[in-house]
């Protein structure tokens, strides 16, 4: 499912982009699931395990404004199927092998107004500089600069270490600085998914539009692979989706 060159892209650059992989009714039942999710979230009066909110300027939640959905493939297992479909498994095999699992299932509706991640490498989270941890995006709504589409540097899953990440007052998350210059931005349609190493740098800015940009985020490895914080059979949040 990837050409060779393709391949050798994504050791050299970090990432693949394609263009529109889930589309028709695939697409309109995934939006439906997550318009649901929305719905539950937006009717919280406060947090509740795996929902969060938007923050104010002084780091409060902000009632009926979701943020994410942090293990979401527990909460609403329809998603799995999302995470398993073949148009994105058979793209990952090809770099990891046959046996795949994923891990750390999040779902961001950017709401108006709304963020979701901002500079940072995910490897950082998982206390690892592994190469075998892949990382990716699903776009179910079209994503611009507007509404605060995925944007990348190139080229830096090779520096070979993780950078300092901090905290920041009214943000979740801890996150890191870059040089803009170096950010190459992905503008894409629904449906379309990026794959990229866990040792990227890449954020998106916030949402400064009236339109939603529902996405999700997880993290693709070999099935034998193990991770000391996240152990197959142990985590909850890391689930079988290939099996060759």
């Amino acid at each position: 499912m990837l050409t060779s060159a393709e391949i050798v892209r994504f050791r050299e650059e970090g990432y693949l982009a394609f263009e529109e992989l889930i589309t028709g009714d695939r697409l309109a039942h995934y939006l439906g699931v997550f318009d649901e999710l929305v719905a539950k979230g937006n009717a919280l009066s406060e947090p509740v395990p795996h929902f969060s909110f938007e923050l104010d300027d002084d780091g409060a939640p902000i009632s009926g404004l979701l943020h994410k959905v942090q293990g979401v493939c527990e909460v609403e297992p329809r998603i799995l199927e999302l995470a398993s479909e073949p148009a994105i498994v058979d793209r990952i095999a090809a770099l990891l092998g046959p046996n795949l699992d994923c891990f750390g299932t999040k779902f961001f509706p950017k709401l108006a107004g709304g963020t979701s991640t901002h500079w940072h490498q995910d490897n950082f989270y998982f206390g690892t500089t592994s190469d075998q941890i892949i990382s990716c995006g699903i776009y179910l709504q079209d994503a611009d600069l507007d509404n605060g589409c995925l944007q990348v540097v190139p080229q830096s899953h090779l520096m070979g270490e993780i950078v300092e990440h901090q905290r920041a007052k009214g943000m979740h998350g801890s996150w890191t600085e870059i040089d803009s210059a170096q950010a190459v931005a992905l503008p894409l349609a629904a449906g379309s998914v990026v794959i990229f190493s866990a040792n990227l740098l890449h954020g998106t800015s916030d949402n400064h539009s009236d339109r939603t940009r529902y996405s999700t985020a997880w993290h693709y490895i070999p099935g034998d692979l193990a991770l000391e914080r996240f152990p197959r059979g142990g985590y909850g949040d890391r689930h079988i989706v290939r099996q060759g």
